[in-house]
């Protein structure tokens, strides 16, 4: 091959490398769009993709007895599956983006919100103010769920410090606040509730997508954005947390304000989510490793592909969790983890043959 070949092969190859990014993120934007579609329409009641579209066409023109439906389908539609759908898809893209940012600003592969206790802190924080009414009224669920989250992340770090600082510490740690948190989430619904908010509070507290509204969507939605936003701001410096603490300071990051201000996004992020959906498990490990398995370690490409699988999977689950044994639901936290932890155990090994 002469050289000209070989520099028009290498030159190939890198346009290759660079429009496949651009492909992923076209294929996960046609897969979710698909899946929203089809995922409103599974259930009971015979829903054809041409009357979701006829619906949300109505709703958004302001008119909806336009749509060519009935009454009923198009409450069903409207004001049932399609907000569930949706808040799926963002929790889903954002827990999937938490454990990314998770696994490298912590450089463990096993870290993201559930393991290392934020949801457990979250929730806790959720049903105090849901259950007791801490905060008298001033503190609405998600703000209690943030302060949970912040306690149980602040929590994590302090133990994990205090036991070296090393990855495998802050795993540990991590489980043993998701422990600690969940015991005390237990028993305060346990203590303080009546039967019937038990029942409610413990299947909400499993994952549960049930009560999902527009303003639950809007909220998630909004800060979703937002912490992408910042996370995606720092793309170059989470890059740089690959090499370690050291290497990119050397490289002139600020280590602990960075830390800082996305381990607040995460947890922020986080919260807002267990506040609309519960606890939901396992999604921010399983998805950031599968899709650095396609695109690479850059988080400028990482980050927004995670929040579309992260979507796309979530919807899924969703759907599966509310149809595989209808009439009755599964929580959708329980058919996360049943995916989950097997995939937990694989990286597990993984990371054990690396060393």
């Amino acid at each position: 091959m002469t050289s000209a070949s070989r520099a028009a092969t290498a030159s190939g190859i890198r346009a290759a490398a660079r429009r496949a990014p651009l492909l992923w993120a076209l294929a996960g934007v046609l897969a979710l769009g698909a899946s929203v579609a089809v995922a409103v329409t599974v259930g009971p009641a015979d829903i054809g993709v041409a009357d979701v579209w006829s619906v949300i066409v109505a709703h958004l023109g302001g008119d909806p007895a336009a749509a060519d439906v009935t009454p009923i389908r198009d409450g069903i539609v409207w004001d049932l599956r399609l907000p569930r759908t949706l808040l799926a898809a963002v929790c889903g893209a954002g827990l999937a983006v938490c454990g990314a940012v998770l696994q490298s600003l912590l450089r463990n592969p096993l870290a993201d919100p559930f393991v290392l206790g934020v949801s457990s802190g979250a929730s806790t924080g959720a049903v105090l103010v849901v259950v007791l009414g801490v905060g008298g009224g001033a503190l609405s669920v998600p703000g209690g769920a943030f302060l949970g989250a912040v306690g149980s992340f602040a929590l994590v770090m302090l133990l994990s410090h205090s036991l070296g600082g090393t990855p495998d510490r802050v795993v540990l740690a991590g489980v043993a606040a998701m422990q600690l948190f969940s015991s005390l989430t237990s028993f305060v619904v346990m203590t303080a509730a009546d039967a019937e908010t038990t029942r409610g509070v413990l299947f909400w507290l499993l994952g549960s997508l049930g009560g999902a509204g527009w303003t639950d969507v809007g909220t998630g939605t909004a800060v979703l954005v937002l912490v992408l936003a910042v996370c995606l701001g720092h793309g170059r410096t989470l890059d740089a947390f690959a090499f370690g603490q050291d290497a990119a300071s050397a490289l002139g990051v600020h280590v602990a304000r960075t830390r800082l201000v996305l381990l607040c996004a995460t947890a922020l992020l986080t919260a807002a989510l267990v506040a609309s959906a519960g606890a939901i498990g396992f999604v921010g490990l399983v998805l950031p490793h599968a899709v650095r398995a396609l695109t690479g370690p850059g988080h400028a490409r990482l980050l927004p592909l995670c929040a579309l699988a992260g979507a796309v999977f979530l919807v899924w689950v969703d759907t599966l969790a509310r149809t595989v044994l209808a009439p009755k639901e599964v929580p959708v936290g329980v058919v996360t983890s049943l995916i989950g932890v097997p995939a937990f155990v694989l990286v597990l090994h993984r990371t054990r043959r690396a060393r």
